[in-house]
């Protein structure tokens, strides 16, 4: 059975007790063969998500999956736990979800407020991904003790871009897991939006680099906010503004919610794809600006 294909994600608190045994369930998960696959109705063409709020225009290589279908893929096929919010998914079309190969991205929606943008021009990547590194590894502590792997991030797969025509960001990392010898590969795209983000993960090996990145650069091109949620309809004197910039999205944006999350924890489940919805953020690493530390409600 292929290993080595997880997603490294922030999960709050609530969040980590819904699966305070997962350790356990996942050594029992490691032996399992994989279900059946579930029956999913793949879409193509334009695609309407979070009622009107952004739309895509799915091409034939790619099929686009309802928030229920998704739900099927990431907790039948996948091993998730359930209870995801996703805006749906998108699944290549000349892969099976089931397959070793398989792989997808995951559409969610964070309504944090309205992203300025000033920071994109200034971030040095070098030195923000040297302080993620430090973040992940102080953060392996803890991933131990609650019985996880630990994790290395290896470095860019692809170093963060902005455009601001369009106002979207991606980015790519890899990911070391335990003693795996196959590195994951995180792709992340972003699109900002009037008061809040539209954000699509996709998890793969790295061996997968190539395909994922010509495909993800052709997901940038045909997912767009409808009129009146794009960036532009933002409203100063009314609208909300999230508490975090560029920079925050790329290195995870805890600081904009001190106390909230409580701990960083790498999921590792054997051959499938772990990938945390709902309320979890889906991201990769913390800096040592946005590192667990004490909030306003009082925790540690």
């Amino acid at each position: 059975m292929q290993r080595g294909r997880w997603l490294f994600v922030v999960l709050s608190m609530v969040a980590m007790n819904a699966w305070a045994q997962a350790p356990e369930q996942g050594a029992e998960q490691e032996e399992a063969a994989l279900p059946s696959l579930p029956e999913l109705h793949p879409k193509t063409g334009e695609v309407v998500l979070g009622n009107g709020m952004a739309k895509m225009v799915v091409p034939a290589n790619f099929g686009y999956l309802s928030p229920e279908e998704a739900e099927k893929v990431l907790v039948e096929v996948w091993g998730n736990p359930p209870g995801s919010t996703t805006l749906g998914m998108l699944v290549p079309s000349d892969v099976a979800v089931d397959s070793p190969a398989g792989w997808g991205v995951v559409i969610s929606y964070d309504d944090d407020g309205h992203v300025e943008d000033e920071d994109a021009a200034s971030i040095d990547y070098a030195d923000l991904l040297k302080d993620m590194k430090e973040g992940t590894r102080e953060e392996n502590k803890e991933r131990a003790s609650a019985g996880y792997g630990t994790v290395e991030l290896v470095g860019w797969a692809a170093q963060p871009h902005y455009d601001a025509g369009t106002r979207k960001l991606y980015w790519a990392q890899e990911l070391a897991f335990g003693d795996s010898k196959e590195h994951t590969l995180n792709y992340n795209v972003r699109v900002l939006g009037k008061e809040g983000v539209l954000v699509l993960n996709a998890v793969s090996s790295m061996v997968a680099l190539p395909q994922v990145e010509k495909d993800m650069q052709q997901v940038l091109g045909f997912t767009h906010f409808m009129p009146g949620h794009r960036y532009e309809d933002f409203d100063p004197s009314t609208g909300r503004v999230a508490a975090y910039g560029i920079g925050g999205l790329v290195a995870g944006k805890v600081a904009a919610k001190a106390g909230l999350f409580k701990g960083l924890l790498a999921v590792l489940v054997a051959g499938k794809k772990a990938i945390f919805a709902g309320i979890a953020v889906l991201v990769v690493a913390l800096g040592k600006l946005f590192k667990r530390g004490g909030g306003n409600d009082g925790t540690p």
